[in-house]
């Protein structure tokens, strides 16, 4: 080193450097080639650095290790909702009755918009179509939204609490009329959870007593004690309906063809990147199995009262791209790592968003680089 330095020799490849910075190095690196304890040294110094460069980046590491974990990395697999997009949705349209609605707003403030049907400016919140199809899914949600004071500005702002998926509807709900404590009138039977095998939540909800659904709303046949409601997956709850409702109150039986119509509707909306939940019900005389029977599973009670429903509507809701993930997906690819989204979403819904964040490029083939979990399966 001393030598090195005293000669003035530098770095070839950069003349200009210090020569005593260049002559470290080569010291640094004869030690380790010469005596091989000094190698965890020199790793734990790389590390050190790095994990230094990283809290810069407002990145904390509790462990060297796994910076050379992070630093391996080919693969990044990430979550849609709340990760790659804000997970404030908002619902922009809706479909009941078989006749298309917008709904106007921005957030969770159920003050402002309304809704009316598409290419019209007319006020909609009045359809029978659109109430039932609103309550219905409100039925089938825990989700509530709330007056909050912002601890920073002072100002009063609306917030949901519970689920990001459930409050567009609860919000779309009030601007029609619907109140805070609407769910108290119905009260709840039965609650079967969302699960990522079953694609929709189903709840159960006494109505005794009542022989329309609400003010505006669908009538119910003689003899209606249970409302069954699914909300979910479209291409799944369409599989069990029989019905639909019409835009009159009415109810027809679903074709082929009306099926294969909802579903164009559903991917029209999913190609613009919406959300879509489907909302079918199924009045009942009497719950199909026996409440006391504590031997009955939760997918056998699903099953039995999952049969013979009507759809009464769609509902499409915009979640925004997080700010500054189109251009990490960027870099991620810039260094050599493969950004995969993994989502229990719509398919056509998923691929809109990857291509709107640039996980999926113009040249790549959807066809193999978007797949559903089903065609993963042996």
């Amino acid at each position: 080193f001393i030598i090195g330095v005293a000669m003035d020799r530098t770095d070839p490849a950069n003349p200009g450097s210090p020569s005593w910075l260049y002559m470290i190095l080569i010291a640094v690196t004869l030690a380790v080639a010469a005596i091989p304890e000094g190698i965890p040294l020199c790793v734990t110094i790389s590390l050190s650095i790095g994990c230094s460069d990283m809290v810069k980046k407002n990145v904390l590491v509790r462990k060297l290790a796994a910076v050379e974990t992070l630093g391996s990395a080919s693969v990044i697999c990430s979550d849609k909702t709340g990760t790659l997009t804000e997970g404030k949705m908002t619902m922009v349209n809706m479909y009941a009755g078989g006749v298309g609605y917008d709904v106007e707003g921005k957030g969770f403030d159920p003050t402002i918009g309304r809704i009316k049907r598409e290419k019209s400016d007319k006020d909609a919140s009045q359809d029978v179509a659109v109430r039932s199809s609103l309550l219905a899914a409100v039925l089938c949600c825990n989700t509530t939204i709330s007056k909050v004071r912002d601890p920073e500005t002072g100002e009063e702002k609306w917030e949901p609490k519970g689920n990001s998926s459930e409050a567009p509807i609860v919000v779309a709900a009030r601007k029609v009329g619907f109140s805070e404590d609407i769910c108290k009138e119905y009260p709840r039977a039965l609650e079967i959870p969302f699960s990522s095998s079953r694609k929709m939540m189903l709840t159960v909800t006494d109505v005794s007593g009542r022989d329309v659904l609400c003010s505006h709303g669908m009538a119910f046949p003689a003899g209606t004690k249970y409302l069954a409601v699914c909300k979910g997956a479209p291409n799944f709850i369409i599989e069990y309906c029989t019905e639909q409702l019409m835009p009159d109150g009415t109810a027809a039986p679903m074709t082929e063809a009306m099926k294969k119509e909802v579903l164009d509707v559903v991917d029209g909306y999913s190609s613009r990147a919406l959300r879509v939940l489907a909302i079918a019900t199924r009045a009942m005389s009497n719950m199909p199995f026996d409440m006391n029977n504590e031997d009955i599973t939760t997918d056998q009670k699903f099953a039995a009262c999952r049969s013979g429903l009507r759809l009464v509507g769609l509902v499409a809701s915009i979640d925004p791209d997080r700010d500054g993930v189109p251009e990490s997906v960027l870099s991620a690819r810039g260094a050599g790592i493969r950004v995969v989204m993994i989502t229990g979403d719509y398919l056509k819904t998923a691929i809109a968003i990857a291509h709107n964040v640039n996980i999926l490029q113009p040249q790549d083939n959807e066809a193999l680089a978007a797949v559903d979990c089903a065609r993963l399966r042996p």
